[in-house]
């Protein structure tokens, strides 16, 4: 599903409109560069630098337009952290103000394989999503050919991009009301913030009227595609003030976590599969999205 290219000032996040070159990748997230694997991996591991296999992407004509790195507490650690790109390929072309783009993780500590999933970035407000569950979802261990299965990884995920297009033009079709944005808000309030389990009410120091409030002009229709967008921003970024069960004053935090952040995004994208399926097909197939999204 979708992920969000921005997060907070904190983190090491780097997007831009047009490819980014290694000097700037190397200043933003180092560990893609690093020399060697963690001194915690064993023999077994066979360590391929990300640098190499985005050489070999570059030759097959995909760009990087995000990067960025995972933070870590532990001394040492974070020159071998988890990292993210996403890219483009330079036969998908733009449309609608939007690009399809091919994500990949990894890292070189041992908390990742290589990891590719299909994505999409919305420019106008700059949304990075990550697809749901019509898309591939390609894991590929730190042993064996890595450079060639990554190569053949994301060319399986570039297949991808005709149904994720196809599935925001559907999204971009279909009209909600604002009780049915509503149910959207508060089902995505839930996939950010728990509920107590005694009373049953949210923990969400925020409300589905903030979560859906338009951040921009562009982003104020009532259609599927703008309710999500509109719901991702607010919970992926942050930013809104709000009130802890306490009553203090807040303001909400960006999901700056790369894992946590990628799992938000999946979920918020079906969720709004689910949704749209509500609308054309009926309750059973928004049921089955939400044990999905889960």
């Amino acid at each position: 599903m979708q992920l969000a290219s921005r997060f907070a000032r904190r983190s090491n996040v780097l997007v831009s409109q047009y490819p980014i070159q290694d000097e700037v990748i190397r200043q933003v997230a180092p560990s893609i560069f690093a020399e060697e694997a963690h001194s915690s991996r064993s023999q077994r591991y066979v360590y391929i630098p990300t640098f190499k296999i985005l050489e070999q992407l570059r030759k097959e004509d995909f760009e990087v337009f995000m990067v960025c790195q995972s933070r870590s507490r532990i001394e040492g650690k974070e020159e071998f952290t988890k990292h993210m790109m996403r890219l483009r390929h330079r036969s998908v072309t733009a449309l609608n103000g939007g690009a399809f783009e091919i994500i990949l993780l990894n890292s070189h500590d041992g908390t990742s394989s290589y990891q590719l999933l299909s994505g999409w970035l919305e420019f106008v407000c700059q949304n990075g999503m990550v697809s749901g569950d019509i898309t591939h979802d390609i894991r590929v261990k730190h042993s064996g050919n890595i450079i060639d299965n990554v190569i053949d990884g994301a060319y399986t995920v570039l297949e991808d991009a005709p149904r994720v297009t196809e599935q925001r033009q559907e999204m971009r079709s279909i009209a909600l009301t604002h009780q049915e944005q509503e149910l959207f808000a508060r089902t995505a309030l839930d996939l950010r913030w728990d509920r107590d389990e005694e009373t049953g009410n949210t923990k969400a120091p925020v409300t589905t009227e903030q979560v859906l409030r338009p951040r921009r002009r562009a982003d104020a229709g009532n259609s599927v595609w703008e309710t999500l967008n509109r719901s991702q921003e607010a919970l992926v970024r942050g930013g809104l003030p709000g009130h802890n069960a306490n009553g203090r004053s807040l303001t909400t935090r960006a999901v700056t976590g790369i894992d946590n952040n990628v799992k938000l995004n999946r979920a918020l994208w079906q969720l709004a599969e689910g949704m749209a399926a509500l609308k054309t097909e009926g309750v059973e197939q928004f049921q089955e999205a939400l044990k999905s999204a889960a």
